[in-house]
């Protein structure tokens, strides 16, 4: 499987192409919102001749959403997101307003629902389904056994976690996320989230201080 990382929009988000030797691929956490950003996206799958069959999405954040209809309307690509984000969908518009970024066409329904499901697969490759709720109801990462990789959009950064001061959003949840879901994957795994540099899991159990106060048990967050 390969990975290429686009940054996009004024939020700084990551945008995750992934593809293997079908050439099928699968776009995560879309967030290209100008035409400037659709150009660079489009020839960055025209150049590699790349079929671009699903967007998939972490979680329901309007920077991560802002490419989803573009990549509809050009490539008939499906949109998978977990039903239990579908209310910040639907406010999608008005949450980027709020945060000074015009946000153009959203998506407006969900074609494949995230929740429940174990994994979705496009050409050879099956990304396992991780629920990761915290930052949102609804958040899940995405992980490639084989290559060894996760998609973590927002819940675990370089050195750092996501926001749980937005609605829908719980910090004991989110730590126990990390904790409980994502640690147990191993030291190797590599983590690719969905603002800042990649990293891996090992790094985050030594250097991440919001994962070491827990581990240390200087927090209690379950409570």
């Amino acid at each position: 499987m390969k990975i290429a990382r686009l940054v996009f929009n004024p939020i700084q988000e990551n945008t995750y192409i992934i593809w293997d030797s079908t050439l099928e691929a699968a776009i995560i956490d879309a967030g290209e919102s100008s035409e400037r950003e659709c150009e660079i996206i489009d020839k960055f799958i025209a150049e590699r001749g790349l079929k671009p069959t699903l967007a998939i999405n972490t979680h329901g954040h309007f920077d991560h959403l802002m490419g989803v209809e573009h990549l509809q309307r050009k490539y008939g690509v499906r949109f998978a997101l977990s039903s239990k984000d579908e209310f910040l969908l639907k406010g999608a518009s008005v949450s980027a307003e709020l945060f000074g970024v015009r946000a153009g066409d959203m998506p407006e329904t969900i074609d494949i629902d995230l929740d429940g499901l174990e994994s979705i697969s496009f050409g050879h490759t099956e990304l396992k389904v991780i629920p990761t709720p915290g930052h949102t109801p609804g958040h899940v990462a995405l992980y490639e056994p084989t290559s060894g990789v996760l998609f973590t959009g927002d819940t675990l950064f370089r050195e750092s976690i996501g926001r749980t001061d937005l609605p829908g959003g719980d910090y004991s949840w989110i730590m126990r996320s990390i904790i409980d879901k994502i640690l147990p994957l191993g030291d190797d795994v590599r983590i690719y989230p969905g603002h800042g540099e990649d990293s891996t899991i090992g790094h985050e159990s030594m250097y991440n201080p919001f994962v070491v106060e827990v581990l240390n048990d200087e927090v209690n967050y379950k409570n």
